[in-house]
């Protein structure tokens, strides 16, 4: 399984991208992991709330392929614990998903097309964090799921 993550803007967070970057290096030792980031969009001062979600949505789409499993990270969705998380994972590999993809969204959200195409929601609190910071926090989550499906000693409980 191949698993994607979709960010709207870049980190401009120096310290964060070091972060961000090690995880996504550690990752690569389980999984084939990809971060993509969608430029911000120019000119959104022009545009209404609902016009920019379209607009990213038109984006976040077309950067998936039809058998791609599209999962929003979304202040709505379903919370895990670390180990539900990764049970879920392991789910997702048993059920032959050749492509997993989360996304996170823009300031405002999604647009109703990518929560039609959505097959699922997480949400990594009920806090808010800043859209930077959740790619680090995402990474890191997915990095201990793995190790906990390895029984390696990263995670304790």
């Amino acid at each position: 399984m191949n698993i994607k993550l979709i960010a709207i803007g870049k980190t401009d967070n120096k310290s964060l991208q070091t972060l961000i970057d090690d995880y996504t290096k550690r990752l690569s030792f389980y999984i084939k992991f990809d971060l993509e980031i969608i430029p911000d969009i120019k000119n959104v001062k022009n545009l209404s709330e609902s016009q920019q979600k379209e607009k990213e949505g038109e984006l976040i789409l077309s950067k998936l392929s039809p058998t791609d499993q599209l999962i929003l990270l979304d202040e709505n969705g379903k919370t895990f614990s670390s180990v539900g998380f990764s049970e879920e994972l392991q789910k997702k590999m048993n059920s032959g998903v050749k492509t997993l993809v989360f996304v996170i969204g823009g300031p405002y959200g999604f647009s109703e097309t990518v929560y039609k195409k959505a097959q699922g929601k997480v949400s990594l609190s009920l806090m808010t964090f800043s859209h930077q910071m959740v790619r680090l926090f995402f990474i890191e989550q997915l990095y201990r799921g793995f190790t906990i499906l390895r029984n390696e000693p990263y995670h304790h409980q």
